[in-house]
């Protein structure tokens, strides 16, 4: 993607004012002047964002939910698309520091890449020499031509149905008896979201359910804070979505109400 992106490695030691960036005091111009930090890209990749301080997470929370930066009460917006991307460092847990639910609940889903196969493995190491460098990727989508498939996104099709099924699902996180937290309102806003892009990728102009159902783990699971009873027998979050998907009734014409509303194939969207 032919776009500005920075990567940020935390640290113990990194500074809020290291992410967003700082007001330096210009002796010429005897003026304050805004000197940008690494957030001010349309892609960050924050690596082992468990190894900041929770006073340095915090600077991500207002950039993350309002795409801009304040710093002496001046707001800074960020480029459009802004995509914060972020590692943590699930093994050695010295010198590492819990992400809050709140900073969690900033980000749209979570994922665990986990190791390739043996096949793949193998295929890696045969590469290794001559094989796709990063330096040598070729670029195939401009920031405006991602700009341009955001909006067409947020033009697709959700029955009723679907707002009925996704409301219904995360309020179920919310009364089951082995959750302490459940997933709020902005879950059930990244979970549409989720799987509007979901169905532009897969060319269709509506929701179906089996996009809420695809999505519904990587995206609330994170979420959640399990109780202290349902820790002890070992149970996941991820586990306890996929049985209250399995749970939910889906209404039978949701389907049906989605491709008949709208009508038609979906537009292509932007290269």
């Amino acid at each position: 993607m032919d776009a500005a992106w920075r990567r940020i490695q935390f640290t113990p030691d990194l500074l809020p004012s290291d992410i967003t960036g700082v007001s330096i005091f210009n002796q010429v111009s005897r003026t304050f002047e805004f000197h940008q930090g690494p957030v001010f890209a349309n892609i960050v990749l924050g690596d082992e964002i468990n190894r900041a301080s929770p006073k340095t997470q915090a600077a991500l929370l207002e950039v993350m939910e309002e795409r801009r930066v304040t710093v002496d009460s001046e707001p800074h917006p960020v480029p459009r698309p802004f995509l914060v991307v972020a590692t943590q460092n699930p093994v050695d847990m010295d010198g590492t520091y819990p992400l809050p639910e709140a900073q969690l609940d900033r980000f749209l889903m979570r994922i665990s890449v986990g190791c390739p196969d043996h096949a793949a493995e193998v295929q890696v190491l045969k590469g290794m020499p001559t094989g796709p460098q990063v330096e040598r990727l070729l670029v195939v989508a401009r920031a405006s031509d991602v700009a341009g498939m955001i909006d067409f996104a947020t033009r697709i099709h959700v029955a009723d149905p679907i707002y009925d099924y996704v409301v219904g699902v995360v309020a179920a996180t919310r009364t089951s008896p082995e959750v302490r937290l459940g997933a709020n309102p902005r879950a059930s806003l990244a979970l549409l979201r989720a799987a509007r892009a979901r169905a532009a990728a897969a060319g269709r102009h509506y929701v179906v359910p089996e996009d809420v159902k695809a999505l519904a783990a990587p995206v609330l699971a994170h979420r959640l804070v399990l109780t202290p009873e349902a820790e002890l027998r070992e149970r996941t979050a991820g586990a306890l979505v996929g049985e209250i998907l399995a749970a939910m009734p889906v209404s039978t014409s949701s389907a049906t109400t989605c491709a008949t509303s709208t009508g038609g194939p979906a537009p292509a969207p932007a290269p």
